[in-house]
């Protein structure tokens, strides 16, 4: 089984940092796309910023130029930076991970973390 362990959340006030780590272990033969989502109460789940296993990222634009996304494909593990961060990002973050495979003739499957607290406030 694979599981996604995300930390780094809590609680900046506005115009701070934050920078989030997700580590996915268990029996990995290979991880595909990573990516970062975010819930905020009583709002669909949306993406912030994915990246690929070579490298490349997609940011959706209400975070472009502020977010960052990072992978570490040795550690299996995905980084999101947060700058400039707004009350309005607050919301649950949670990591992603697609076309995992557990061995090399193993079918793609997708993983979800379990979710981090993000609460920008004064």
């Amino acid at each position: 089984q694979v599981q996604l362990v995300e930390s780094g959340g809590g609680l900046v006030q506005p115009g701070g940092s934050l920078r989030l780590s997700c580590a996915a272990s268990g029996s990995i033969f290979s991880i595909g796309a990573m990516g970062w989502y975010r819930q905020a109460p009583g709002k669909q789940r949306d993406l912030l910023a994915r990246i690929g296993t070579a490298g490349n990222t997609n940011y959706a634009d209400s975070v472009k130029g502020r977010f960052t996304i990072s992978r570490d494909n040795a550690k299996n593990t995905v980084y999101l930076q947060m700058n400039s961060l707004k009350p309005e990002d607050t919301a649950v973050y949670l990591c992603n991970a697609d076309g995992v495979k557990t061995t090399r003739w193993a079918t793609y499957r997708e993983y979800w973390g379990q979710g981090l607290q993000v609460t920008v406030s004064s």
